[in-house]
C-alpha cells in the first residue's frame, strides 16, 4: 500500500503533468493560430496583388520594357508606374507558373487590368507601332546566324546589316566599354587570345524586339545583357570552381551542341572536363566545324588537320573562346556535370536514335562507334 507521502507525491506529479500538458496545449494553440492567421493574411495579400490595383482607372499608362530585363526588373518597373501592387508577387507568379518570352517595346497598360492580364499582354509583344521586327536568337547558334537574323530586319535603318553587326562584335573599343558595364562576365573574354569574334557566345538565346531609331550597338548591349542577368545565378559557382566564364561558355557551348538531353548534356560535360584534366584534346567535331566555318555530317582526316587554334583534334584546353550561344541549360551541366567518378573519357552518338555510349578507353569506344555504324547501315 502506498504511505500518504507517496500518495501526495503522486497527486503532486499527476497536477503538474496536466499543468504542463495544459501549457504545451495553450502554446500549440496559439501557434497554429498564428500560422493560420499568417497563412491567410499572405492569401488576402496574394489574391489582392493579382488584381487590379484600380478597376475604375482606365487611363492609359506606357509603360517600356527593355531588351534583356529580367523578370525582376520588369516588375519593379511595373510596380513603379503603379499598375501592378506588387512587384515581389508578380516575381513569384511568373516563377510558379513558368511564364516567360516577354517581349520588349512600349506597352499601354491601366490599372485596371488584373495582374495575370499584364502579363497575357507584355507575352504577347508591343501593340505600338515602334517596333522595326524581332531578332531570335536560339540555342546553339554562331554569331553570324545572329548577324543573318539581323540582316533580315524590315527596317530602313541602314545600320542594321550583317557586315556591320559582325563588325561590331569585334570592335574592341565597343567591346571596352562593354567590359567596363559587366566586368565580371567579361573580364575573361577580354583576356582571350585568337577569338574570331570578341562576342561570341555572349549573346545570350532570346527574342530582342528592335525598336525604330535604336542602335545596333543597344541591341548588342542588350544580348550581353541577358548574359550577364542569367549568369548573376552563376558566379559564385565559377569562383568555388575555379572556372572563367569564358572557360564555362566554350565548354557550354560544345556541350549544347553536342548533348540533346540535360542529362546527357551533364555526362558528355564530365567527359569534357576529365579529357581536359588528363591534358588530351577535346576533339569535338563542333570545335573542327566552327574552325572551318562550314557544316558537316561527316569529317574527313583533312578537316579534324586544320590549321585553326578552334580545332581541338589538334590543340588541348579550351580553346579561344564560345563557339556558339550556349543556353542556360548548358551553363549548368557545365558547373555541375554528372559521373565524372567513373572516368569516362569517349562518348559517340547514334545519329538515328540519339543514344549515346560513354567509355573510360580508347577500345571501349572503338566498340562502341563501331556498333552504331552497324546500326546506321555504314
Amino acid at each position: 500500500m502506498l504511505s500518504k507521502l507517496d500518495t501526495r507525491k503522486k497527486a503532486l506529479h499527476t497536477a503538474e503533468k496536466q499543468a504542463v500538458n495544459r501549457i504545451v496545449a495553450w502554446v500549440v494553440g496559439i501557434v497554429i493560430t498564428v500560422l493560420v492567421i499568417v497563412a491567410f493574411m499572405g492569401y488576402r495579400y496574394v489574391h489582392r496583388a493579382l488584381g487590379a490595383v484600380d478597376a475604375n482607372d482606365k487611363q492609359s499608362v506606357t509603360v517600356t520594357i527593355p531588351n534583356g530585363a529580367t523578370t525582376k526588373a520588369i516588375g519593379t518597373r511595373l510596380e513603379k508606374k503603379g499598375v501592378i501592387k506588387s512587384a515581389l508577387v508578380f516575381n513569384y507568379y511568373v516563377k510558379f507558373h513558368n511564364v516567360s518570352n516577354f517581349q520588349a517595346g512600349d506597352y499601354s497598360l491601366t490599372k485596371a487590368e488584373s495582374l495575370p492580364a499584364i502579363i497575357r499582354v507584355l507575352r504577347g509583344g508591343s501593340a505600338t507601332s515602334d517596333s522595326a521586327g524581332t531578332v531570335l536568337v536560339k540555342e546553339g547558334v554562331t554569331a553570324e546566324t545572329v548577324a543573318d537574323s539581323v540582316d533580315q530586319l524590315k527596317t530602313k535603318d541602314s545600320q542594321y546589316t550583317k557586315a556591320n553587326f559582325l563588325k561590331l562584335l569585334k570592335d574592341e573599343a565597343f567591346f571596352d566599354q562593354l567590359n567596363k558595364k559587366y566586368p565580371r562576365l567579361l573580364k575573361s573574354a577580354k583576356a582571350a587570345k585568337g577569338v574570331r569574334y570578341r562576342l561570341e557566345g555572349y549573346l545570350f538565346p532570346a527574342t530582342y524586339t528592335v525598336t525604330k531609331g535604336e542602335s545596333l550597338k543597344a541591341l548588342i548591349t542588350a544580348m550581353v545583357a541577358k548574359t550577364d542577368s542569367v549568369m548573376q545565378n552563376y558566379y559564385g559557382s565559377l569562383g568555388k570552381q575555379g572556372y572563367s566564364v569564358q572557360e564555362v561558355l566554350t565548354l557550354a557551348s560544345l556541350v549544347e551542341r553536342e548533348g540533346v538531353s540535360a542529362t546527357d548534356r551533364r555526362t558528355i560535360a564530365g567527359v569534357f572536363l576529365n579529357r581536359i584534366d588528363a591534358g588530351m584534346p577535346l576533339q569535338s567535331d563542333i570545335s573542327v566545324m566552327y574552325a572551318l566555318n562550314t557544316h558537316k555530317t561527316h569529317l574527313t582526316n583533312k578537316d579534324t588537320s586544320v590549321d585553326s587554334p578552334y580545332n581541338l583534334y589538334v590543340h588541348t584546353g579550351y580553346g579561344p573562346g564560345p563557339f556558339n550561344s550556349p543556353s542556360e541549360t548548358a551553363i549548368r551541366a557545365v558547373l555541375s556535370p554528372k559521373e565524372r567518378d567513373r572516368g569516362y573519357l569517349y562518348f559517340v552518338a547514334n545519329l538515328k536514335t540519339g543514344e549515346i555510349l560513354y567509355a573510360t578507353t580508347l577500345a571501349q569506344h572503338e566498340q562502341n562507334t563501331a556498333k552504331f555504324s552497324a546500326d546506321n547501315g555504314n
